[in-house]
Formats: structure tokens, sequence, C-alpha cells
């Protein structure tokens, strides 16, 4: 990602109740964790970098592509399902018509939520319980690498043109990573499914964002 470089974040040590220090990542050793876990958060410091590296990438989307900043709780209103706990938003919205927009909210667990293009929205973390275990550095490398991907021309989204239609998206780069997902479109709002066909590319590519 030429020229952009990830904040320093300080090194924490964290501690059960017993006092033993926590291998985040690796808590449980490979074995299944305790069922308390799943409704348990503690620590929840240790996402305090996410928001950190978003705020970063903000301000590298802002100074190296040709961008419209937006700032403001309203563009909360991009999310199909809105987060809770909201305390920032930001749109980016590239000055070309087939680069897909970017928002980013922040929220107060503390956690990072993208929506990107027209439909489809990523989470970080996307739990946060004690059981999910998060690796941080891990997920920090997650949301930079969606970042970068979907401003560099790696995201696509389409629609199933079989009856029980789907959308689905797809985050592609080549060498190095790709992940993809759908879900049914009759779960979704039918207005935003609509608006999503007008300005979704036709070939569902959206293309990189023009520099400055």
């Amino acid at each position: 990602m030429a020229a952009y470089v990830r904040p320093e974040l300080p090194h924490r040590d964290y501690f059960d109740d017993d006092g033993q220090p926590i291998e985040y990542g690796n808590r449980w050793g490979g074995e299944p964790p305790p069922e308390n876990a799943y409704s348990r958060t503690s620590h929840l410091e240790r996402f305090d970098g996410v928001h950190v590296v978003a705020e970063a990438l903000i301000s590298w989307l802002i100074d190296t592509y040709d961008v419209m900043a937006e700032d403001g709780a309203d563009v909360v209103g991009d999310f199909v399902h809105a987060p809770a706990g909201v305390v920032r938003a930001v749109r980016l919205t590239p000055r070309s018509v087939d680069g897909a927009p970017i928002t980013f909210a922040f929220t107060d667990f503390p956690g990072v939520f993208v929506h990107a293009g027209a439909l489809h929205e990523f989470h970080f973390p996307a739990c946060g319980c004690d059981a999910c275990d998060d690796n941080i550095p891990y997920l920090l490398d997650g949301l930079e690498w969606t970042v970068r991907t979907i401003v560099t021309g790696g995201y696509s989204e389409s629609f199933s043109p079989l009856p029980g239609s789907w959308v689905e998206h797809s985050l592609d780069e080549p060498g190095v990573a790709s992940s993809s997902g759908r879900s049914r479109a009759q779960d979704l709002p039918s207005w935003r499914v609509d608006a999503a066909r007008r300005i979704v590319p036709r070939d569902g590519q959206w293309r990189a964002w023009p520099e400055r």
C-alpha cells in the first residue's frame, strides 16, 4: 500500500481474573472455548487500534485519491444494517462514477464498520466476544486489506439472475487473498436492492479510485 504506513500502536499486556497473562489470538490453545466466553467481552481497550488504523486509512485515502469526504451522522444511512453506538461516520466518494464509495462507522465498542459500494458491509471485529479470541494484528491486516482491495479495483457486487435471487460480493487481490459472500435479496429492503441495481457497474466490477 504505497505511502500508507500503519500507525505505531502501544504494546499492552492483558491478564485474566487470576492474574495470568492472556495471549489473545491463541487464548484457548486450539481447544473449544468455555460456554460463558460467548457472552463475555473483556479488555475491550485491545480494540482501540481499530479506530486508530481506520483514522489513518481515511487520512491516507484523502491525501492519495481524488475523493469527496463527508463527516457526519447522516452518512450512517448508507448502511443496510445500521451499526449501534456510532460515535463518528465518514463517507469517502471517489470522483468517478465507477469507483465504489466507502463509509466508515466508528462504534463505541470500539470497532469499525465499513460499507462499500451499494449493499455490502464489513465489520472489524465481526463479533468481539472472548470466545472469538480476536488476533488484533490479523484484524488490522484485514481492515487494511479490505480497504486497499476496494480502492484498487478488486471489489465487485452482482445479482444472481436465478429465481429467489441472491446479491453477491467479492474481494480479490490476485496473488494475495480473496473473499466472497452472498445474501438473499428478499432479506434486504427492496428499495435498496432496486437502487443498487442502478448504481453498480454493469459488469459488477467497481473500478480503481482515481489518484490525485
